[in-house]
């Protein structure tokens, strides 16, 4: 099937060609990075973790969003999702490679990355980091090739391959969970110190990853003639709501506890990214205009999807404005904020803002755009089976 990939219009090529652009950008500043070492990124002794952390976060949320989709198919026999679930699978396969590769942006050398594997310390949240998300990884491997393959013969996947899609799905939960358990082993860091922090990671996950799934189903039935149809469309698009919005109520109760407890840990973070801190006569507030993007872009996505349910009305259009607008919130307050605003007070009480350098940002730009090449690919694969299959 893979010969699928390649054949394309000159439009196909050329997006292949924009991104591999960025690739390339990204694998020099890697190659700098690499020769040069890490003093060439923006972290240093108070402010260990940066953009590829942050962006390792994001991502394994956008991961574990395809179990919005699994879940329903398989365990509720939702057949609304069918033509959508192998998206979702395929996502989560270009999204843990992403992961992958930011870790291994983020350690330096990426033999250090081996020493996981020589020197497992199971008392080690990160070595269960590494266990879930190459489980995972793998699980979607198989099941999304297999069913894919099956679909193409036109013949029923082979039960066996159940068992891993079963077992997907604790795994998908895990991987986020973990992520999350991670920033909890930090108890220096108080805005990291709290018991709602997986569960706020589950819900941006759940949202963040479906609203990419459906903005890649409404471009590609625009240019591929792929329609997964409108009753998954308005189903997911109910679950990114619910999602959202209880995302939105852990962030307020985020403030809630910071504020009423009057915790000076809680509150310097939240006071960082949402008002300015200020500190020694300086007020630092660089994630200031980001973070009220976020507050904006999320409610105004809540706002248009309420609309559209209330008025019995919507448009491709502007589903993929909804579902835009609340991707780039969920980036923006996971992406960003969360953990550099952990970041920016220190143990001695010291605030330390982190700004990315230009190489940092190659870096991010050229494993996104890895991402994007990967997941079109794997796309261009399963529209082109479909449509085999479909004559």
């Amino acid at each position: 099937m893979i010969e699928k990939a390649l054949k394309g219009n000159p439009a196909y090529w050329m997006w292949l060609a924009f991104l591999s652009a960025f690739i390339a950008v990204g694998g020099i500043c890697y190659l700098r990075q690499f020769l040069f070492g890490m003093h060439l990124t923006g972290m240093g002794r108070d402010l260990s973790w940066g953009l590829y952390i942050s962006q390792f976060t994001f991502l394994v949320g956008v991961a574990a969003g395809g179990l919005m989709l699994v879940l329903p198919y398989y365990i509720h026999n939702y057949k609304a999702f069918g033509r959508m679930t192998i998206l979702g699978e395929f996502l989560a396969i270009s999204s843990i490679v992403m992961c992958l590769m930011f870790i291994m942006a983020d350690i330096g050398q990426p033999l250090r990355g081996l020493n996981m594997i020589f020197h497992p310390t199971p008392n080690s949240m990160l070595f269960w980091d590494m266990v879930v998300l190459l489980g995972y990884l793998g699980l979607n491997v198989i099941c999304g090739w297999v069913i894919l393959t099956a679909e193409r013969k036109q013949v029923k996947p082979p039960k066996w391959v159940y068992i891993f899609v079963y077992i997907s799905i604790p795994f998908a939960v895990s991987i986020h969970t973990v992520t999350a358990m991670l920033y909890c082993g930090l108890p220096g860091r108080h805005f990291w110190l709290s018991a709602i922090t997986a569960p706020r990671f589950l819900a941006s996950a759940f949202a963040a990853g479906p609203a990419l799934i459906v903005i890649a189903c409404l471009i590609m039935k625009r240019i591929a003639h792929f329609d997964v149809g409108k009753e998954a469309i308005n189903k997911l698009t109910t679950i990114i709501m619910y999602a959202a919005l209880i995302n939105a109520f852990f962030v307020c109760l985020e403030f809630f506890v910071g504020y009423y407890s009057n915790i000076p840990g809680h509150k310097h973070a939240l006071e960082y990214l949402f008002f300015g801190l200020e500190h020694h006569g300086h007020v630092y507030n660089n994630l200031v205009p980001f973070m009220w993007t976020s507050v904006v872009f999320c409610f105004g996505g809540l706002g248009l999807f309420a609309y559209m349910k209330i008025a019995n009305w919507s448009t491709d259009f502007f589903i993929g404005i909804g579902c835009a607008l609340i991707f780039i919130a969920l980036w923006l307050d996971k992406g960003l904020g969360f953990v550099m605003g952990g970041l920016a007070v220190n143990p001695l009480d010291e605030v330390v803002e982190y700004i990315p350098t230009a190489n940092e940002i190659g870096i991010t730009l050229g494993i996104w755009a890895t991402g994007f090449l990967l997941v079109t690919v794997l796309y261009k694969i399963a529209v082109k089976v479909e449509h085999e299959v479909e004559g």
